[in-house]
């Protein structure tokens, strides 16, 4: 299977500014030797990396929708090195006594469900931006007590669109002061921490609906964190109060980047903007 770029499905150009990838750091950065490498116009995933790309990406917490001629991403010197990829430790002792336990570490970037503290699965993550208060991701320790399989914002729609943002599988974990949701959902996956304070998943399918790439939808980590926490609850497809619902524990704080663009990069169109409302409410909805 060849797995193309994203610039053979959307060939039309953007401006809007992107990180170098590269400039990201991450505490496990340290533990693998990786060089940069800039995306050419005739570069495929499984061409640069073959079986390993899936692990490419996760290594550096980025989607195919964002991986574009241009863009600058990390490559681990070994491929193999960074097979099934997490920097989350494989045992937590503080979720021994918990059957389901959410591990967030927003300087990593990756999030780790646990069962009475083992590591069950894993997932690169976006996060709220650390620089900017009224959107970074709170850390501390929550509960997830709601969930909705079809969920939307009620702050922000597609950017260019009147269309709610998507925002499917959805654990909602924390009604902030201002009565604003935050939540764990699907969303696409930038390579840095791009959102309002929620916690995005990759979700290839949603991305496949509402941008039309990639025309293969594979990465599902929403879907399979969220069956994993509501398992034996009911679905509906609906909205439900969840009560008992797993812990989720948010540490760390997510690493700052330099807001550089890649040269010759041309980026996605913006994924959302802000509908009218008090500036207050700057959350997920």
């Amino acid at each position: 299977m060849i797995v193309l770029l994203a610039l053979a499905a959307t060939p039309a150009a953007f401006a809007e500014p992107v990180p170098d990838t590269c400039e990201i750091h991450y505490p496990s950065d340290a533990r693998i030797a990786w060089t940069c490498h800039r995306i050419g116009p005739h570069d495929t995933l499984t061409g640069l990396f073959g079986a390993h790309w899936q692990d490419v990406l996760r290594f550096n917490r980025i989607d195919r929708r964002h991986l574009y001629p241009g863009v600058r991403i990390k490559v681990p010197d070994e491929l193999q090195q960074v097979h099934d990829f997490t920097p989350m430790p494989k045992h937590y002792p503080p979720a021994a006594d918990d059957a389901k336990f959410i591990l967030v570490n927003l300087a990593e970037q990756f999030l780790g469900a646990y069962a009475h503290g083992k590591l069950v699965m894993s997932f690169p993550i976006t996060s709220g931006k650390n620089a900017d208060p009224a959107l970074r991701t709170p850390d501390g320790l929550f509960e997830v007590t709601a969930y909705d399989p079809q969920h939307t914002s009620s702050l922000y729609d597609l950017a260019d669109t009147d269309k709610p943002y998507p925002m499917h599988y959805a654990l909602r974990f924390l009604i902030n002061r201002q009565g604003a949701a935050v939540w764990i959902h699907g969303r696409d996956v930038p390579g840095y921490a791009a959102s309002h304070g929620c916690i995005g998943l990759y979700d290839e399918q949603m991305q496949e609906e509402y941008y039309g790439y990639p025309r293969d939808p594979i990465l599902e980590d929403a879907r399979a964190l969220y069956e994993w926490a509501i398992a034996s609850h009911p679905d509906d497809g609906r909205f439900h109060d969840l009560v008992g619902g797993p812990p989720v524990l948010i540490i760390g704080h997510a690493p700052d980047f330099p807001p550089l663009r890649a040269k010759g990069a041309k980026s996605p169109p913006s994924s959302r903007t802000q509908r009218s409302g008090p500036a207050e409410l700057a959350s997920c909805g």
